[in-house]
């Protein structure tokens, strides 16, 4: 049920639905006051701008303070493109934090507000009484139907956009300490899961400690198997894990790894940092590649420094350089503020490489505790909004008290990277003490 609560009559709705490619979207239906309306495409001038957007006629103008009740369906398959925002399955689902509920825009007129949320939402997930599941929200209430149950889950105003894991899983956790890490498999692990609990749970610690408590309602990491995750690449079958709010998904290539090894635990640190990078605030479009992906980067870093100290913060940062002068050698450089997730693959190599670097060369500039505090300090600030570059130097600037500009150019319109930074790790930790 919505309400009119501008200042003039309106003749139209336009509403931002789901992806068809990214979401298998299906079966589309839209009715207003309990008739069918056909939803139209927009005017050429902003199709190419919002291309998901699509414009919902009404038969009379919807007057000022006026309510009506707006009915949206619509059905997802498997996509053509699986990945992070979505993977289904007969066992198993998610659905991430974004894009895969319609969103009402504004009007295209000069102040016109964005559509508010209410104060209280309730929604309804329906699934077999063998799954288990996660949400995003309070649990409200919780009703079997034969096989089925369906759980109601209560979003307040401030809280982030809804997110659902489900699946046919086996809980796996050596012990049931407040906090820890579980795994959530469609088959019994035969591994001991002890090691790499306490790894991941002592990640998720250093991620909470360093920046900022996520969600009150998630109290412990679960890293989740996901059959359908794929990595980046297109038509990428190896190991991958992507982050959705509290968790880690993960795909049996990645599982196969073993939970003790280092690639395992390193992508499922990167996922997890994504939660505070990805979840709690979303990227610019020209920072999404430096920022979304280079401060997760970034994060397994410090999670590095805290279980290794200082040795193994200077061994990955030299590891960072020699994996960025590789990829200079297969592709020409662009700039990493203009650098772009629709880019090659061998450009983005390099910005993915980059991005990492540039953020150990703030935290010597600014001081550990003060890059902290300023990463925190810009998701909390900007929690559920776009952040950038300019948003990032801001929050730094502020906790740490100096002029960033300088850093942030070079860094970010320059090519190759600062000699001086070359000096300070390209050598090996023993040497650099002496």
């Amino acid at each position: 049920m919505l309400e009119n609560s501008g200042n003039s009559d309106l003749n139209f709705l336009d509403v931002d639905f789901p992806d068809e490619k990214l979401f298998g979207r299906k079966n589309l239906r839209v009715e207003l006051n309990g008739r069918e309306a056909m939803p139209a495409d927009l005017p050429a001038e902003y199709r190419q701008e919002s291309p998901n957007t699509f414009r919902i006629p009404f038969d009379s103008p919807w007057m000022r303070k006026q309510a009506r009740e707006l009915l949206i369906e619509y059905s997802f398959s498997s996509p053509e493109d699986s990945g992070e925002r979505i993977t289904l399955s007969e066992d198993s689902f998610h659905l991430g934090s974004r894009g895969w509920f319609p969103l009402p825009q504004p009007p295209k007129h000069l102040f016109a507000p964005y559509p508010s949320r209410p104060d209280r939402t309730i929604y309804t997930i329906q699934v077999p009484t063998n799954f288990l599941l996660l949400a995003r929200g309070t649990l409200a209430g919780r009703r079997q139907s034969g096989n089925e149950i369906e759980y109601r889950f209560q979003l307040r105003k401030e809280d982030l956009p809804p997110f659902i894991v489900a699946g046919r899983y086996i809980q796996s956790s050596p012990n049931h300490k407040s906090g820890a890490a579980i795994f959530w498999t469609l088959r019994p692990l035969t591994q001991d899961t002890s090691a790499a609990v306490e790894q991941i749970t002592a990640a998720w610690n250093v991620l909470e400690t360093d920046f900022g408590p996520l969600d009150k309602n998630i109290v412990a990491s679960h890293v989740v198997e996901s059959p359908g995750l794929r990595g980046h690449i297109p038509d990428d079958t190896g190991p991958a894990a992507a982050s959705f709010p509290g968790g880690a998904l993960v795909n049996a290539a990645a599982l196969a790894l073993g939970l003790d090894n280092d690639g395992f635990l390193e992508r499922v640190n990167h996922a997890l940092a994504h939660d505070w990078f990805g979840d709690e605030i979303f990227l610019a479009p020209n920072a999404a590649l430096g920022m979304g992906e280079g401060l997760p980067e970034y994060a397994t870093i410090v999670v590095e420094q805290a279980r290794k100290g200082d040795d193994g913060r200077h061994r990955r940062v030299a590891q960072y350089l020699r994996a960025y002068d590789d990829a200079r050698m297969r592709a020409i450089e662009r700039p990493l503020a203009i650098t772009m997730m629709s880019d090659s693959f061998e450009q983005r190599r390099i910005g993915l490489v980059k991005a990492p670097l540039f953020y150990v060369a703030l935290e010597d500039a600014c001081g550990p505790a003060q890059m902290h505090t300023g990463l925190r300090q810009l998701v909390t600030t900007l929690r559920g909004q776009q952040a950038s570059y300019d948003s990032l130097r801001s929050a730094l600037e502020e906790s740490s008290g100096k002029n960033l500009a300088g850093l942030f150019r070079v860094w970010l319109n320059d090519r190759d990277v600062p000699q001086d930074f070359r000096n300070r790790y390209e050598s090996q930790p023993e040497t650099a003490e002496k």
